[in-house]
């Protein structure tokens, strides 16, 4: 019996642990606490490069994981695979990793596989709510938010979405809005959009939130396109109430002010 306690305690002792983190939109600043705390205890620490890049203050000593775009389940899996042998293992997304980042395709590799791995999702801020809060209180009443990137989600089926959330006239954070090989994305949404509310509505645009280069400008929907929006840019779109106060972009939550 005593054997058998030993085996078994030694078993746990070599099992890891796999912690997802959010690191924020970008600058050491909207870290929070917990996701310094998470990197600090890790061994290994597996990312983009580019999110890699924002947390180097952090992970001096780690075993460092970088991989490039499109190679998300590939690094999910070495960092699973670290985990299995006993290390405690940091998988870093931008913002939070529930929100387009790889708390899902983590938990669904881990399940697919049988795998018995303990695993900590720590939550950051997203780069909806780091724009808002840099525009005033866009998102203060109910939104949506909606990824224009047709990479894993059919544009059609992405068009559905844009449709509803118009008809509906909720506020709507868009993500992956534009890049150099896809352009009539933002466009079609924009028109979208027209069709159910005036062209006067109050748009927000961040770029390269919480870095030196970062950039928040202030449009409406009939001229926003104009504006310098990229891959690493969100958009904010008011609805039929939302309105400027100053330099300010508020929707209404009903308090009758």
């Amino acid at each position: 019996m005593q054997n058998g306690k030993t085996r078994q305690n030694e078993d746990r002792s070599l099992q890891g642990k796999l912690l997802v983190v959010g690191i924020g939109p970008g600058g050491p600043r909207d870290r929070t606490r917990r996701a310094v705390e998470a990197i600090a205890q890790s061994d290994c620490v597996v990312g983009y490069t580019r999110y890699l890049e924002l947390v180097e203050d952090l992970t001096a000593g780690k075993e460092v994981i970088a991989t490039g775009m499109t190679r998300e389940e590939e690094r999910c899996r070495l960092a699973i695979e670290r985990a299995r042998a006993g290390k405690t293992v940091a998988v870093v997304s931008s913002g939070d990793p529930g929100v387009y980042g790889m708390a899902g395709l983590v938990l669904e590799l881990i399940a697919s596989g049988g795998i018995a791995l303990p695993v900590e999702i720590c939550p950051g801020v997203t780069a909806a709510s780091s724009l808002a809060a840099r525009l005033g209180a866009p998102l203060v009443c109910d939104f949506a938010v909606i990824s224009l990137s047709d990479l894993l989600v059919p544009w059609e089926q992405i068009r559905v979405r844009l449709e509803a959330v118009a008809a509906a006239d909720l506020v709507v954070a868009l993500y992956n809005p534009r890049s150099q090989k896809r352009t009539r994305q933002l466009a079609e949404a924009a028109a979208i959009f027209r069709r159910h509310r005036p062209g006067t509505t109050p748009v927000g645009v961040g770029t390269a939130l919480g870095s030196p280069e970062e950039q928040i400008l202030l449009s409406d929907l009939e001229s926003f396109l104009e504006l310098p929006i990229t891959m690493r840019s969100i958009v904010i779109v008011g609805n039929t109430t939302t309105k400027r106060i100053g330099d300010w972009f508020v929707t209404p939550r009903g308090y009758g002010v």
